[in-house]
């Protein structure tokens, strides 16, 4: 008869297996290499897959579904794109305001320059 302590024949997470002091287990295989070598190790697949035949490369047309499906998919949030809306109108206004002030800085010297030369 098996013991309630465990009974899948393994070892638990607990009893001393792979598990970092955070309690999430500990990275292995391709997680646990630096970033350097996973690309190494993607790009040779890639590479593999071109040279066999059997890569995907998007060509422009399904590209513009793929961005159109995203930038569906993001406009369906509403604060969000309240958000960027009102980022911009901010820009906008900012932009505004610094083109009045240069012209009227503008116009200000060019006052003074006319009223020096009157004298």
């Amino acid at each position: 008869m098996a013991t309630s302590k465990d009974s899948s024949g393994g070892k638990s997470a607990t009893q001393g297996g792979n598990v970092q002091k955070s309690g999430a287990p500990a990275k292995r295989g391709f997680a646990a290499m630096d970033q350097n070598q996973q690309r190494e190790i993607a790009s040779k697949g890639g590479q593999a897959a071109h040279q066999k035949g059997t890569a995907h490369e998007f060509d422009s047309e399904e590209a513009r579904r793929a961005g159109q499906k995203g930038g569906e998919a993001v406009s369906r949030d509403r604060e969000h794109m309240a958000d960027i809306g009102r980022k911009g109108g901010e820009s906008r206004q900012s932009a505004n305001r610094a083109a009045a002030a240069a012209a009227a800085a503008a116009a200000a010297g060019n006052k003074g320059n006319r009223q020096g030369n009157k004298e």
